[in-house]
């Protein structure tokens, strides 16, 4: 696609942020018109946030940070708020991978380790899948058709992955920042279902799944992780599951970093972190136990190999912290039920089998 074809197809650089507003609005509830009254603008500035044709990231700063701080006293749903910054991640990583004029800037994909939110706001541009967060909420009723997702044009959406596999193929693993950029388009390009598609990403990823060459913790674990993850969402989970027997199992420092990563990635732990340096910190203070344990159990996820990774990770995270039963009973008698659908089943590995049966033994012990 030329430069010039792209150009003129784009539509919009703030259309995920425009859209969580919109949420946002509408959870006061508020109509355009009474949004722009109650917040001192025209309504043309309203329509142009909310449609992503003026993106809100190109706002003075105090004015966005006024506007992100004021919506919460206006009525608007606090867990939707929260989610602006992601959905501007989000629009900036879109941006910048349908930009023009790319040269002398470092790609945002390696400048910070992204989290789930800003990936699943991305896929909801990218292929229209509802954010987890934002898909039990009511649909309010609404005049005439409206789009239900953020969702990018099929020729934006065509750029943005051939963007995401250019960057990860060219990307200079010597350099943190260049094994972060070539980690994280590579698993984002797993988002891409087109015809042809998966194969090809299946294809990139399946190189780099032997990345670390031996057990345990090493500087490529976690390039190994996003790429076996990235497998398991194309419906190979069987890489995952030799990841966590071989680079995670039984040594101290990988399992700190997964159990770190886990915090991260699911929004524990939200301090936005230059490189993946952070996963080895061994401090108690690095995250709050209860509240990993309860984003574990709210979004245990049982598709193969990703309900083992589930599994190690709340079989790590109670063996670490055995006393978790008696913090949150609640999430103790939950994860009781999950653990005996689960050896009800047939799927688990007999490592699976075997933690699981663990992870019981301790919520018996703990909570009888």
């Amino acid at each position: 696609m030329s430069d010039s074809a792209l150009g003129r197809c784009r539509t919009s650089s703030g259309a995920v942020t425009g859209f969580v507003l919109r949420i946002a609005r509408e959870s006061i509830p508020a109509t355009q018109v009474g949004f722009a009254q109650l917040l001192g603008v025209d309504l043309a500035t309203v329509q142009g946030w909310e449609s992503g044709r003026r993106p809100m990231a190109n706002m003075k700063v105090s004015a966005l940070l006024g506007l992100r701080r004021h919506l919460p006293a206006l009525g608007a749903d606090k867990a939707v708020v929260a989610l602006i910054d992601a959905a501007m991640d989000a629009d900036r990583i879109i941006g910048i991978a349908l930009a023009q004029d790319r040269e002398n800037r470092m790609h945002p994909l390696a400048e910070w380790v992204h989290n789930r939110d800003t990936a699943h706001m991305i896929g909801w541009a990218v292929n229209g899948t509802t954010p987890p967060s934002l898909a039990d909420r009511p649909a309010p009723q609404r005049r005439g058709a409206v789009a239900k997702a953020p969702l990018l044009p099929q020729q934006e959406r065509s750029a943005f992955f051939e963007h995401l596999r250019s960057a990860a193929e060219s990307a200079d693993r010597t350099s943190e920042q260049g094994v972060l950029l070539h980690r994280q388009a590579l698993y984002l390009s797993s988002y891409d279902r087109t015809q042809g598609a998966t194969l090809r990403t299946a294809q990139a990823l399946h190189i780099r799944r032997d990345a670390p060459g031996g057990r345990g913790w090493n500087s490529h674990w976690t390039e190994a992780r996003s790429t076996a993850v990235g497998l398991a969402r194309l419906g190979d989970p069987e890489p995952l599951l030799r990841f966590i027997d071989r680079s995670m199992a039984d040594d101290d420092v990988a399992e700190t970093a997964n159990l770190n990563y886990w915090a991260y990635w699911l929004g524990v732990w939200d301090h936005p972190q230059p490189n993946d340096g952070f996963m080895t910190d061994r401090r108690s203070t690095s995250f709050e136990p209860v509240a990993l344990l309860r984003r574990l159990v709210d979004n245990l996820h049982p598709a193969p190999g990703y309900v083992e990774l589930y599994v190690h990770s709340l079989w790590a995270l109670l063996m670490a912290y055995r006393w978790l039963p008696l913090a949150a009973p609640d999430l103790a008698a939950r994860l009781r039920g999950q653990a005996g659908l689960l050896l009800d089943g047939n799927q688990l590995s007999p490592r699976a089998r075997r933690e699981i049966s663990s992870v019981q033994y301790v919520l018996r012990d703990n909570c009888e």
